[in-house]
């Protein structure tokens, strides 16, 4: 049922800006349900971004996946991965984990380390700041200009 709420929302956010814009909104999996066990098959290859909330109806929750969803090419280029979950019942080992009090919006660093934690939806332009500042962004920014 998770996997399905958060699919409409994805394709009415992507309608809205694909109405909005001309260009084709872009074909990725940046979203997906938090409902693993951990976060190892992210570890140094992606930056996870995890947005929890008591419900997908918690207009938290729908503010932040629109900021996330309006500006998704700036996400893919720093390697994010965005993980939703929206089911406190469920007491996901990411959610005993991270123990969140209603919404609440945290980036992980592709090190594993917890970076960032709001208990408000954040604009896509200050998490790109936060993740550029870490030293590990700063490499992958100077290999890509020698290229």
């Amino acid at each position: 049922m998770k996997r399905f709420i958060l699919f409409v929302f994805t394709g009415l956010f992507a309608a809205s800006a694909h109405a909005q814009n001309d260009a084709p909104p872009p074909t990725t999996d940046l979203f997906i349900v938090a409902d693993m066990e951990n976060l190892n098959q992210f570890h140094w290859k992606k930056r996870p971004v995890i947005v929890f909330a008591d419900s997908a109806e918690d207009p938290a929750f729908i503010e932040q996946l629109e900021l996330l969803n309006a500006r998704q090419d700036e996400l893919m280029e720093r390697d994010v991965i965005v993980l939703t979950d929206t089911d406190p019942t469920a007491r996901s080992a990411i959610r005993l984990k991270m123990r969140p009090r209603g919404f609440m919006l945290v980036l992980v660093g592709k090190d594993g380390g917890v970076k960032l934690r709001k208990p408000f939806p954040w604009d896509v332009r200050e998490i790109t700041r936060s993740i550029d500042k870490m030293p590990m962004r700063q490499r992958e920014i100077r290999e890509q200009k020698e290229r």
